[in-house]
């Protein structure tokens, strides 16, 4: 009999919420260019390459043991037989290959459930990319992976070397480490892991009592709190299609102002989405009057741990979209996240797991129970920041010339807008409700503009100084 890996909370949640209109994947798309002495057969010999790996490590060998019972209980099988041909796709842009027809396809591409009867990942290959470049799109289900450990797997498969040849690809990779990822010291028993479980129970209500007070205490608008952000156009009923849009700065310029500004890179990203909403849901005429709150992922992996699977809390920050002074905006931001770092990091490290899931508990709960886009928001949109590799990257002598997340959905929540840093760049991906969101991709063109103004507001006030 099969040996079956059960889920941990957090985990099975995204397996519970899926539906045909909230898939609960995520994916990656990472634009590569040709060697430049690649021969015309470089991308079909790589794709039969490719094929000739046939081993495949955890998550990419593991499906679910009943999809029937995926939203019960759920739990993992490795998986004996995986199709390869179902999960490697090959496919080629439409002339001219820019970056629309990428787009478009990338849109559609995410728009598709994966199947629940096989292993929860595909990998694309997409050729015809003008400039003599190709792409690679990678779609996993979000109980398998988070941000960081998406892009820790990602790593994995590349190398620093542009000489490297015959690298391994993801699946035959994985987590690099087998089933489980290691664990420094002794294995705890049951009895053990809820004795420590419960030493962490006073900090957590305490922390959740904090929550619930400021949840009432709406004047304190710094202290950002779930539940009280306005209904908007972001927070409706969605389908299942999806829009995809990109953005791209060099990181040093988004390092420069956050310097000048007294910020970090991650106050000055959230100033940035801020800006942008602000303006699109204007030219809409579907700004609300009260300020937006961001749900901000925060990841609470420990730096030795090469698990993929989810391992983030949350904190909710004030956008002050109400704001129309982009410095002002930001000093409001800078305030709202500071607070909600100080009272994450205030928690007991072991009890982070236990908060997180009864802080989100009611978000999960109104996506099982058909209440999302239908009630009043936990927060208006997830926007995430997610490390990535600080080299240059190659795979089997391509240059990795970018890279771009792609997130998931949920009923009221119509966006998503996460960044990746690598190698000295800042890349933003856009993922939108199709039926939703209007001319999405003026979202990408309003946040460079939202950028040119702070750079202008900063530079304005140092003069004056």
């Amino acid at each position: 009999m099969a040996r079956k890996i059960k889920l941990n909370p957090l985990d099975a949640a995204w397996l519970m919420v899926e539906s045909t209109d909230t898939p609960m994947h995520v994916g990656s798309l990472t634009i590569f260019s040709l060697p430049p002495d690649a021969p015309q057969s470089f991308l079909k010999d790589l794709v039969a390459q490719l094929r000739e790996h046939r081993h495949f490590a955890p998550p990419f060998s593991l499906k679910l043991a009943s999809a029937k019972l995926k939203a019960v209980l759920p739990a993992w099988v490795e998986d004996h037989k995986v199709d390869l041909d179902y999960h490697l796709r090959h496919s080629a842009l439409p002339l001219p290959g820019g970056e629309r027809e990428l787009g478009v396809l990338i849109s559609r591409l995410h728009s598709h459930p994966l199947d629940f009867n096989r292993p929860l990942w595909e990998l694309h290959v997409i050729e015809g990319l003008e400039n003599n470049r190709f792409a690679l799109y990678v779609k996993m289900h979000h109980s398998q992976v988070d941000g960081v450990g998406g892009m820790k797997m990602l790593e994995r498969m590349l190398s620093p070397d542009p000489k490297a040849g015959e690298l391994l690809p993801p699946w035959s990779i994985g987590r690099g480490t087998g089933d489980t990822p290691k664990r420094k010291g002794p294995r705890l028993t049951l009895q053990e892991q809820l004795k420590a479980q419960a030493a962490t129970l006073p900090g957590v209500i305490k922390a959740l009592g904090e929550v619930v007070a400021n949840t009432f205490n709406q004047h304190d608008q710094a202290n950002a709190a779930p539940f009280v952000a306005p209904r908007s156009i972001l927070n409706r009923k969605i389908g299942g299609q999806r829009r995809f849009a990109t953005q791209f700065y060099e990181l040093a310029r988004i390092k420069a102002v956050a310097k000048a500004a007294n910020a970090t890179v991650n106050d000055i990203f959230l100033e940035l989405c801020a800006g942008a909403l602000r303006r699109y849901l204007d030219d809409i005429q579907a700004l609300p009057n009260q300020p937006l709150t961001a749900g901000v992922p925060v990841s609470i992996r420990p730096a030795d741990d090469t698990d993929s699977g989810n391992a983030i809390s949350f904190i909710i920050a004030n956008l002050n979209t109400q704001i129309g002074d982009p410095l002002k905006r930001l000093k409001g931001i800078k305030e709202s996240i500071t607070i909600a770092k100080d009272k994450l990091q205030a928690m007991p490290k072991a009890g982070l797991a236990n908060y997180t899931m009864v802080f989100m508990a009611p978000y999960i709960l109104s996506m099982l129970l058909g209440l999302g886009g239908r009630t009043k928001p936990m927060f208006n949109i997830t926007i995430s920041n997610v490390p990535g590799p600080s080299q240059t990257l190659y795979f089997n002598g391509a240059k990795l010339e970018q890279m771009y997340p792609i997130s998931l959905l949920s009923h009221g929540q119509a966006l998503n807008i996460t960044v990746v840093s690598y190698a000295g760049q800042f890349n933003v991906g856009f993922t939108g409700c199709r039926d939703t969101l209007p001319h999405m991709q003026r979202l990408a063109t309003y946040m460079a503009e939202e950028l040119e103004a702070l750079e202008a507001a900063v530079s304005k006030r140092k003069t004056k100084a």
